[in-house]
């Protein structure tokens, strides 16, 4: 009987740790990640049943450097949105920080290596005036980057005269349409790139888990003696250097800076913005962000744009489909967590 007893005693302790391990592959299979995953898995069969071009080595070329832009300005929203605040001057921060990269390279003869390094401390300079201003006002980001999306683009538009930089460095553009392979682009591999060290940043940094803590809940972060206040800054720098590098993809893949390569005020760039961290499960009221589903997020709207495009539906409806899609992945998302939480899965 002891040694039954303690047989017993010792399956009951590790019962907890067998649920976990049951639970966890459940878990994912009800996680957006995965859900993205089929769904990417879905439309390219159905893409590439309707339309064979889908699959052609050109058209997987063009859908990678597309993706890639639009995984970055999914980054960029997704380091503000940890903190439960928003960036709508992403592409005005983006066009901007191009056309001065863009400059640097022109009008002044600089090597590309320095129009990049130029831009992207132009990036880190406009997401550093939106975070002090959000600070020190004490006003939400929403109202702070709405402002500062239309100054700083009509600054752009003033300084430059609304004049594209077309003389680029031939190796920068040229890098933009390299092909590996003969169908991978080297934007997506940086994009990626920068996915795995944002990864390392919050799995593994002190100053990332800071970051979430401040935005899962400011008032318990001042408590245990993190500065929200800087955590804030510190997210909204990194978000202006991810959009400044994503305005320079649209560089290194169109050969030059244009004025509207955002559209105006940047603003045809805020609805993927969205889209990436929404779809991927960064909770909008900050405390939780998921790299890997922003990544599949926007790769799963490129894709959609590209299949619908293909299928010659109209521009207008591709908007009204993004929209629906972006509404649709709130609810869901919704639904998703009340579930688990009602089954006591997280």
């Amino acid at each position: 009987m002891a040694n039954g007893d303690a047989n017993i005693a010792i399956d009951t302790g590790n019962m907890p740790k067998q649920q976990d391990r049951l639970r966890a592959p459940f878990r994912f299979l009800l996680s957006n990640e995965f859900g993205l995953i089929i769904l990417i898995i879905l439309f390219t069969i159905i893409f590439s049943t309707l339309s064979p071009a889908f699959l052609s080595k050109f058209s997987l070329f063009a859908l990678g450097r597309n993706a890639a832009v639009n995984i970055m300005i999914g980054f960029s929203m997704m380091i503000v949105i940890i903190t439960g605040g928003l960036n709508l001057s992403v592409g005005a921060i983006g066009v901007t920080s191009a056309m001065f990269g863009g400059w640097l390279m022109q009008a002044l003869g600089l090597p590309w290596i320095l129009g990049l390094i130029g831009g992207l401390a132009m990036g880190a300079a406009l997401g550093a005036i939106n975070g002090v201003i959000i600070v020190r006002s004490g006003l939400h980001s929403f109202i702070i980057t709405l402002a500062t999306m239309s100054i700083f683009f009509g600054v752009m538009i003033f300084l430059t005269q609304a004049e594209s930089y077309r003389d680029i460095s031939p190796a920068f553009a040229g890098f933009g349409r390299m092909k590996i392979f003969g169908v991978l682009s080297p934007l997506l591999i940086t994009a990626f790139v920068v996915g795995i060290a944002l990864s390392a940043l919050f799995r593994f940094t002190a100053i990332g888990r800071e970051m979430l803590a401040a935005g899962a809940n400011p008032r318990a972060a001042e408590l245990s003696g993190i500065r929200v206040q800087r955590m804030i800054s510190y997210c909204h720098v990194l978000s202006g250097v991810l959009a400044a590098m994503a305005g320079l993809m649209l560089v290194a893949r169109t050969g030059a800076a244009i004025p509207s390569m955002a559209g105006q005020l940047g603003q045809d760039w805020l609805l993927p913005a969205f889209l990436g961290p929404v779809l991927g499960g960064t909770l909008l009221t900050g405390g939780r962000v998921s790299v890997l589903g922003t990544l599949l997020g926007a790769f799963l709207v490129t894709m959609l744009t590209a299949g619908l495009l293909l299928m010659q539906v109209g521009a207008f409806w591709i908007q009204t489909y993004l929209g629906l899609l972006l509404l649709a992945a709130v609810l869901l998302d919704l639904l998703r967590r009340s579930y688990l939480a009602q089954r006591k899965l997280v």
